[in-house]
């Protein structure tokens, strides 16, 4: 049997089909596996000292002092530092559109736009996916993301994480204090900061029979990374047992010790300081449901639901991200964050 030729990649006639209405005009796509990743909107994004990312000095140790005594003298001390490079990753997208197709609804511009938000909505979700969950030691060409540095209850960090106590359906909370100073966005020194797009007008492009034919085409690229300049400034709630935490029960129950609420309040008076930068807890949607729903209890009065115009100043416009808080610290929707992590210990 013959192979078929390949349009794995391509936008074919019947995805142009799906795409417009009746009328013959490119459709409003509604993007139903689109996600809401607001960390990358959240996080401050700095130019990098380094061509490949950034490197951190970090103090160690602190110098020692004495109470010095009358005809004493004081002996000489430092600091410790040592310094940390964070890489940042290269993702990138091309798009190539049949100019036929294209032209098929008498707006070619219209129906590339209306492609191009499928790549964005791919890139960002896979941004977000690796500042949370990649390892460079399983994924080197990506950026390190949270959970690979917030991995274990025994490291020295580990007392930025909090041990919910769940063993399956496992997801977490994060509490991110976002600054120049303890954690933020990098992107290479040198380069431009966002996504860069680069229109190459029509090309020749191949078909899966190495045949060519006319396309649009459009060429992405993101270069970014994960500065974790004091890993004070991060908590981790791991170990979140789903299940338990909708149905309030288990390790979730509200007189338990391992209580969301409780160890919500453990991962605030981990940060050392929340002026030093902009705090947001960060949770999955089913984890923020479950949370909405708590503060509806009058016994919960540490969580608000509050109007969206205190933070949009729309009224009338509802947000998914801007209802809820915590002792006045916002809780924002991540769907990156999944619920079968690994279980931290």
């Amino acid at each position: 049997m013959a192979t078929l030729p390949t349009t794995a990649g391509a936008v074919t006639l019947l995805d142009f089909a799906k795409s417009i209405d009746p009328n013959g005009k490119t459709a409003t796509v509604v993007e139903l596996l689109n996600q809401t990743n607001t960390m990358l909107q959240d996080m401050p994004w700095i130019e990098g000292n380094l061509p490949t990312g950034h490197r951190t000095t970090i103090r160690t140790g602190l110098p020692s002092v004495v109470w010095r005594q009358m005809y004493k003298g004081v002996p000489p001390s430092k600091t410790t530092r040592a310094q940390v490079d964070d890489a940042c990753g290269m993702l990138e997208a091309r798009a190539e559109v049949d100019v036929e197709i294209a032209k098929l609804n008498g707006n070619t511009s219209d129906f590339r736009l209306s492609e191009a938000q499928g790549f964005l909505e791919a890139m960002n979700q896979a941004m977000m996916t690796a500042m949370i969950y990649n390892d460079v030691t399983v994924n080197p060409e990506r950026p390190q993301g949270l959970a690979p540095r917030f991995s274990s209850l025994a490291a020295s960090n580990g007392r930025n994480i909090f041990d919910a106590g769940g063993t399956t359906n496992l997801t977490s909370i994060w509490l991110t204090c976002w600054g120049q100073d303890t954690v933020h966005g990098i992107f290479p020194k040198g380069s431009t900061a966002g996504l860069e797009h680069e229109d190459l007008g029509i090309i020749d492009a191949f078909d899966g029979d190495n045949n060519r034919y006319r396309a649009y085409a459009d060429h992405w690229k993101w270069k970014c990374g994960l500065s974790l300049r004091d890993w004070r400034y991060v908590s981790r709630i791991a170990n979140i047992d789903t299940a338990a935490l909708l149905a309030r029960t288990g390790t979730q129950a509200i007189t338990a010790s391992t209580n969301i609420i409780y160890l919500m309040m453990d991962a605030m008076n981990a940060i050392p300081f929340m002026g030093k930068g902009t705090p947001v807890f960060y949770a999955s949607r089913k984890v923020k449901a479950s949370l909405q729903k708590i503060a509806l209890d009058r016994n919960q009065s540490a969580l608000s639901i509050q109007p969206a115009a205190s933070e949009f100043g729309k009224p009338g416009i509802a947000s998914v991200d801007g209802d809820l808080r915590f002792f006045g610290i916002p809780i924002r929707t991540v769907d990156s964050i999944v619920e079968n992590e690994t279980r931290v210990v």
